[in-house]
């Protein structure tokens, strides 16, 4: 059974969805056969992959309304073992489609259910909100990793997320857990990014990946041509730091090696 990752920080600019392309690029790369959900309206995952996300028949919005089953919508072979349940704009009506539905928060789990033997790592790339939409992705997840931006107010709002996490877990999901906070936008410069580091590990006792991702040019760029990382600058210092996260992601999860 493939292991299901949401991937979620409710505070926009953290380097989420930037996490969510690569991590998933990064463990293609590893052979490990990855699929990338889009439950971000913005649609940055799909389209980081060179994908028309304004063109595309079948999302996430159509599944999760019953429009489509969950085989309909993955566009498969986006990258060498790497698959993708695409998103746009539509998917930001979803709250209000979803009021009075029954079950209303294991839609998304029910689908994922179909599929789950099919991949090594699912991983879902949730908006920057506690919506609905997060909480489907983290009924349907095993663990929610954290990626959390190397600055001052890194731990505002993460008290919020863990609230959320362990709400969840009590009442809709009893095996979710967090599967560790990742720091991005890593400034090497500066003696604050450190900082930032040791605070937030003195303040969580979650698991803390030893992988930094760092403020690099070649990350901020690789979407505009709608490719991964480790496609657009292979050599870059994000590249692989990207692939030392996939490695040490498989290596946290050995039994699925």
């Amino acid at each position: 059974m493939g292991k299901i990752i949401s991937i979620a920080n409710q505070k926009g600019g953290v380097g989420k969805t930037t996490t969510a392309i690569n991590l998933a690029a990064a463990l293609a790369l590893q052979n490990k056969t990855v699929l990338l959900i889009d439950c971000d309206p913005q649609g940055n995952a799909t389209s980081g992959f060179g994908i028309d996300k304004n063109n595309i028949e079948n999302t996430v919005y159509e599944l999760i309304l019953s429009e489509c089953s969950v085989k309909d919508c993955i566009i498969k072979d986006v990258r060498k073992n790497l698959s993708l349940i695409p998103s746009n704009m539509n998917l930001a009506g979803a709250d209000i489609e979803l009021i009075g539905k029954e079950r209303k928060e294991f839609i998304l789990k029910d689908e994922i259910d179909w599929i789950v033997n099919d991949y090594d790592y699912i991983l879902i790339d949730c908006p920057p909100s506690l919506n609905s939409l997060t909480v489907n992705a983290m009924v349907a997840s095993s663990t929610v990793l954290v990626p959390i931006q190397c600055e001052y107010y890194a731990l505002e709002g993460i008290s919020q997320l863990i609230y959320t996490i362990n709400l969840v877990r009590e009442r809709l999901n009893p095996v979710l857990n967090i599967e560790g906070v990742v720091f991005t936008m890593f400034d090497t410069r500066t003696n604050l990014s450190q900082q930032v580091v040791n605070n937030v590990k003195e303040n969580l006792s979650q698991y803390v990946f030893e992988t930094v991702i760092p403020r690099n040019i070649r990350l901020a760029e690789a979407p505009s041509y709608g490719e991964p990382i480790s496609e657009y600058d292979p050599k870059s210092i994000g590249s692989r730091s990207y692939i030392n996260l996939a490695k040490e992601l498989i290596n946290k999860n050995k039994d699925l090696s």
